[in-house]
């Protein structure tokens, strides 16, 4: 079944243009305008799912959580079994996705893409581990062309399954320590921009520990320097 047959065309057969979902808006019972955000949060889902009257089908939030090789490297305030401690918050529902999720009433997936320590086994799990966590990439790669291959291919089915059992909205998030060292690393690398303009605190690192972060991740840029393509980046500095 395709995520298409759960849009909303019983209203017109008329193409969906931004000006007919702004049109849409502004004749509404309400001053133009005057919902702020919310209206151009609609025009922004109309325009996704094709449609004047947007309806979500089975919402979903897909979380997948997994080891970044270069923790080890203290990138972190926190030691990379954290992750596992995370993953099973998640699993008992005391995590802020699990209060979102129920409030709004989406559907949670969690997923096990690849953590380092032991994980137990769990009805509500998925698991579609590709390796106990990648390697450090301040010294080598952190995953194999073929690893890469088959974490996205992973990630391809996952969501293919979901929407093809219906949902039409499905929110991504990810979760392990040192993921900001990684974000900050693939902003670098595709942008250009300087790491000192990259690198965050993560999750509350103090100027010291932030200033050591910061002469890790350059190192470990030295490694390759040098633009890279889309997927290379990912294998190289996941």
């Amino acid at each position: 079944m395709s995520p298409n047959a759960h849009r909303d065309v019983s209203s017109s057969s008329t193409a969906v243009t931004p000006e007919l979902l702004q049109r849409r808006l502004d004749t509404r019972t309400k001053p133009q305008g005057s919902l702020g955000q919310l209206e151009w949060l609609a025009l922004r889902i109309g325009a996704a799912l094709d449609t004047d009257r947007p309806q979500f089908a089975q919402p979903t939030v897909m979380v997948f959580a997994a080891d970044h090789g270069i923790a080890a490297d203290g990138v972190s305030a926190f030691p990379s079994a954290v992750t596992a401690q995370m993953l099973g918050n998640y699993l008992n529902g005391g995590a802020a996705i699990n209060v979102l999720a129920r409030q709004h009433g989406l559907a949670l997936v969690v997923v096990n893409a690849g953590v380092a320590s032991d994980v137990r086994t769990h009805p509500a799990l998925t698991t579609r581990c590709i390796a106990r966590g990648t390697g450090n990439f301040r010294i080598e790669p952190a995953m194999s062309a073929d690893q890469c291959h088959q974490a996205i291919e992973a990630g391809r089915e996952l969501a293919a399954d979901t929407l093809q059992r219906g949902c039409n909205a499905l929110l991504l998030g990810e979760m392990g320590i040192g993921n900001t060292a990684c974000a900050a690393m693939l902003l670098h690398k595709r942008t250009g921009w300087s790491l000192a303009d990259c690198v965050g605190r993560g999750t509350g690192l103090d100027d010291t520990a932030l200033a050591r972060k910061l002469a890790l991740l350059e190192q470990a840029a030295m490694r390759v320097p040098g633009a890279m393509s889309p997927f290379d980046g990912i294998a190289a500095w996941s």
